[in-house]
């Protein structure tokens, strides 16, 4: 077990030089050693020596603490008779433990002392300036209570005529107010009447446009059960024509019509949500002034005698309020406006759904007949087509007959080219078996090669003549098969436009919304 001890050694004793021993600074009182401590060997430095410094304070160390080295001691207990030096035991290795103070430490360490002399005394000029000081402190607070004395007499006064005057100024502005509600709540309970009126005018013309949006479909149906026959023609007679514009025309009108009936009805409805959310705007607006003009009229008739009156500790800095005069008034002007404004719309609406319902009878009306009109003149067309498709067909029978006869001469002509070619080309392969200088290219050479050329030519020609010969008897055998079909379709597309579309045609559907 190790004891740390804390020796000093007394006034005129020295430590011994051979025994090692724990030892602090006199003027600490820390009983461990710090970490900036540094280890060292050897017996501690001499005080006088060690703190020496070249400043002109003397008493200002360039250290604050003396670094020792630890070594383990015997254990023993220090007790009051180790105070004096012949009651230590024997066996302890320093000497009785002792607490400098001023006089004391002055003897131990010069320096040290003076150093605590200077950090624990005031001087005499510190005392007297204190005093001046507290006297100053005192004149001070004895004026500045006089003056608040004065202002506070005078803050009184002040504030019991500003709070009479902003009392009476607050009445009066209540009372402006409550006319101001007043006025505003007539103004909205006026236009609040005027837009229901128009409401219920514009929720009849919706029902008109509705019945008018219905009484389109049958129109349509027909227009589109014609384009329908009309798609089971085949062939050529798939044939952009001017009944089928007619048709596609009708058909588009029809869904024009019935595309402006849908829009107009849902600017009908839009107008109708708008109006009753404009109706909504202005019957919330006339409750919220019913209830502003109920309270401020309460407030208005309040008094200091008035009973009901309370205390509300911070309501002045609760702010509920979301609006000014100017956006109050400013409000309740744009409801008013934007009603006027909706009942304009509202107007304009029901003037445009009757324009529009005698335009798109109009229209229907117009197309219906130009579509018939189309009908006749395409069935007439279609006859005239018919009685020349037949001419030429008869046409292409006798010139398939005439082009097979000059099919069977050029097979001829070719055939009766073989005999000559086979004459020049032997003639050339016999003088080709002449011997040595006799193989010379004379002009019986050239003749004979000229002839074999023009032979091939003259074949190659025929050739070509027969393969447009043959192409064009094929071409007029296609021509006559298309003429064939194309009579056949002509037929069939007459009886589709005369029997079937005019069939469905021949009435138009009436009804009793569309006024013609």
């Amino acid at each position: 077990m190790v004891v740390l001890l804390l020796p000093t050694e007394p006034i005129g004793v020295r430590p011994q030089p051979s025994t090692m021993a724990y030892e602090v600074q006199p003027w600490s009182s820390t009983t461990h050693a710090t970490h900036n401590m540094e280890q060292i060997s050897g017996p501690p430095a001499k005080t006088g020596t060690f703190y020496q410094t070249p400043r002109s304070h003397p008493w200002r160390p360039t250290m604050g603490y003396e670094a020792v080295e630890v070594t383990p001691l015997h254990e023993q207990p220090i007790t009051n008779q180790l105070v004096a030096s012949s009651y230590s035991p024997s066996a302890m290795c320093s000497d009785p433990v002792t607490f400098p103070n001023l006089v004391t430490g002055f003897e131990r360490n010069p320096q040290h002392a003076a150093r605590a002399a200077l950090y624990t005394r005031y001087t005499p000029n510190e005392w007297t300036t204190s005093n001046v000081s507290t006297y100053a402190d005192a004149d001070k607070n004895r004026n500045y209570s006089e003056k608040v004395r004065s202002e506070a007499v005078r803050l009184m006064r002040e504030t019991d005529e500003k709070t009479s005057q902003g009392q009476r100024d607050a009445a009066r502005r209540l009372g402006e107010r409550i006319t101001d509600i007043t006025f505003w709540r007539n103004e909205l309970t006026t236009e609040l009447e005027k837009l229901i009126a128009e409401s219920a005018q514009l929720t009849d013309t919706k029902r008109n446009v509705q019945k008018a949006l219905q009484d389109l479909e049958p129109p349509l149906h027909i227009a589109q059960e014609c384009l329908y026959h009309r798609e089971s023609r085949k062939g050529i007679e798939l044939v952009h024509d001017h009944v089928e514009k007619s048709l596609l025309v009708e058909v588009d009108n029809l869904r024009a019509s019935q595309e402006k009936l849908s829009q107009l009805l849902a600017k009908i409805t839009k107008q109708l949500a708008d109006c009753r959310a404009a109706q909504h705007s202005l019957e919330d607006d006339i409750s919220h002034k019913e209830s502003a003009l109920g309270i401020d009229s309460i407030c208005h008739q309040l008094n200091n005698y008035s009973r009901g009156i309370n205390y509300y500790g911070g309501i002045e800095k609760y702010d509920p309020t979301v609006s000014t005069p100017g956006t109050w008034s400013g409000s309740s002007s744009t409801r008013i406006n934007n009603s006027h404004s909706e009942r304009s719309k509202s107007c304009q609406l029901r003037s445009d759904a009757e324009s529009l319902i005698n335009a798109v009878a109009t229209s229907v009306w117009d197309c219906w007949s130009n579509t018939n009109n189309a009908f006749n003149n395409r069935a007439s067309e279609m006859l005239e087509a018919k009685s020349k498709m037949q001419l030429h067909l008869h046409k292409t029978h006798q010139e398939i007959f005439d082009v097979e006869k000059h099919i069977e001469l050029l097979r001829k002509a070719i055939n009766d080219k073989s005999n000559p070619m086979k004459v020049a080309q032997t003639r050339l392969e016999a003088r080709a078996h002449r011997p040595g200088i006799e193989m010379c290219r004379d002009n019986a050479h050239l003749r004979l090669v000229e002839e074999v050329c023009t032979i091939q030519d003259s074949v190659a020609t025929l050739h070509r003549k027969l393969q447009e010969a043959e192409a064009q008897h094929q071409q007029l055998l296609r021509t006559k098969s298309q003429l064939e079909s194309n009579l056949k379709q002509k037929v069939d597309a007459l009886f589709i436009d005369r029997e079937k579309c005019m069939g469905l045609r021949r009435s138009f559907p009436v009804n009793n919304t569309i006024k013609y």
